[in-house]
């Protein structure tokens, strides 16, 4: 991208190479992009230090360009590279000095092509310590122009590179320590360097609507989720979520509703000693095609029994065949009690005429909880009695809940998908609350 030919230019003092000025009135140092001299343009552009230039960083964003962000006219002016490490670990990014005539100066932020956008922040508030986010029980937090900001990490980088124009001096290994804090959309960084210090305010940016704004080609896309990087969603997602919620809500009331309607007895409760079956229950059925249940009822206590079931219609033709499992157990060990099992089971069908039916349950095998075992308690017995009732024409809400269940899914998928997005933001953090591992 050609530069301005109305900004002015130098001459290295340390090679002679021509550097052009961008950067306005507040610039103190201007780093030559030849030979790596710091030049300190308060004195004459004496030589301050040297920058190794060989291991420039990649970045699509190149000293001289231009472009529009939040409506303001910036030309990158100055580049530096950070890193950060910990242990065996390296972090880098590279910070890009922006500057505009009417806005003053800012920063364009690449890292794991991510960009952010800083700017000095100038409303009162309060300072983040060290000391206070070290010594705090709770994870602190600040308010700033009414929002509120949570703490997310602490910081210490060192300059690795740098060319351009800068409004300060930087110095290869000089250590600058930064305590961030985050609201929904925004990070307030508290910077300190020596003995300055400066809160910056720092958000997100589209990578391609800023390198389109910069007049570059679509690069690769971020790696990961950033921590200021909104989630995005379809712009039918919040319909999806009240439609889906309400819709479920409304199923599962409609559910309960059926489910309270139980039907007329076709046969009251009757009990059964084990010992006299298999025997055949007559009942009458009023509604044809109406759900109709049959409920059983053991006395199971560190047992179980089979039942086989047959039913018969008013023709005396069998309509089905089937079984029904009654177990219950329970017991102690080093977790405490524990039981498993029912002593309920229950089948339906529809029956196809009105009429009186007959069905037969039988005791197919059944007995103790490991009989041979030690585990067996003198109170563990095997069933003794069966209960048998019957109902006709009852209503059921089970489809109502199942389709109550698919519309909660619907519903929920952009709610938990924008619950992992800020657990994904808020990784990065270092604070580890009190519990976790």
């Amino acid at each position: 991208m050609s530069l301005n030919p109305e900004l002015k230019s130098i001459n290295c003092t340390a090679c002679g190479a021509g550097l052009d000025v961008l950067g306005g009135g507040r610039v103190t140092t201007h780093v030559c992009a030849y030979c790596g001299s710091a030049l300190d343009t308060l004195d004459n552009y004496q030589v301050l230090q040297k920058f190794d230039l060989l291991n420039r960083p990649e970045s699509p964003f190149k000293i001289g360009m231009t472009g529009t962000l939040f409506g303001v006219d910036y030309t990158v002016i100055g580049m530096l590279e950070h890193e950060e490490v910990w242990g065996p670990r390296r972090w880098t990014w590279v910070d890009h000095q922006l500057f505009s005539p009417t806005h003053g100066y800012a920063w364009l932020t690449l890292e794991d092509s991510h960009l952010t956008f800083s700017r000095r922040y100038r409303k009162p508030v309060g300072w983040m310590s060290v000391t206070w986010v070290e010594t705090a029980e709770t994870r602190p937090k600040l308010h700033a122009g009414g929002v509120v900001y949570k703490y997310y990490e602490t910081s210490s980088s060192s300059v690795i590179f740098a060319e351009g124009e800068f409004t300060w001096s930087p110095k290869t290994g000089e250590k600058t320590t930064a305590v961030s804090a985050m609201s929904e959309d925004a990070v307030l960084s508290f910077s300190q360097t020596g003995q300055e210090r400066e809160i910056y305010r720092t958000v997100y940016l589209d990578w391609w609507a800023t390198e389109q704004a910069f007049g570059l080609a679509a690069a690769r896309a971020p790696r990961g989720v950033h921590a200021l990087q909104p989630a995005k969603f379809g712009p039918n997602a919040q319909f999806l979520t009240k439609s889906g919620l309400l819709m479920m809500a409304l199923c599962l009331v409609l559910g309960i509703l059926l489910s309270a309607f139980q039907g007329s007895s076709a046969f009251g409760t009757q009990r059964f000693d084990i010992a006299d079956l298999p025997v055949t229950v007559p009942f009458k059925v009023v509604q044809p095609r109406r759900l109709t249940r049959v409920h059983l009822k053991g006395s199971a206590h560190n047992s179980w029994g089979y039942f086989a079931v047959e039913l018969e219609d008013p023709e005396g033709e069998l309509l089905f065949e089937t079984g029904r499992t009654v177990e219950y157990y329970q017991g102690r060990d080093k977790d405490g009690s524990w039981s498993e099992g029912s002593n309920h089971a229950m089948l339906g069908f529809f029956p196809p005429v009105a009429g009186t039916y007959s069905l037969s349950l039988a005791l197919e095998e059944g007995g103790l909880w490991g009989p041979n075992s030690s585990d067996v308690h003198p109170t563990d017995r095997p069933m003794q009695q069966l209960e048998v009732s019957i109902r006709n024409g009852v209503s059921s809400g089970y489809w109502l809940y199942l389709l109550g269940l698919g519309f909660g899914v619907i519903g929920g998928l952009p709610l938990m998908r924008r619950f992992l997005h800020y657990k994904a933001r808020w990784r990065g953090s270092d604070w580890v609350e009190e519990g976790d591992d």
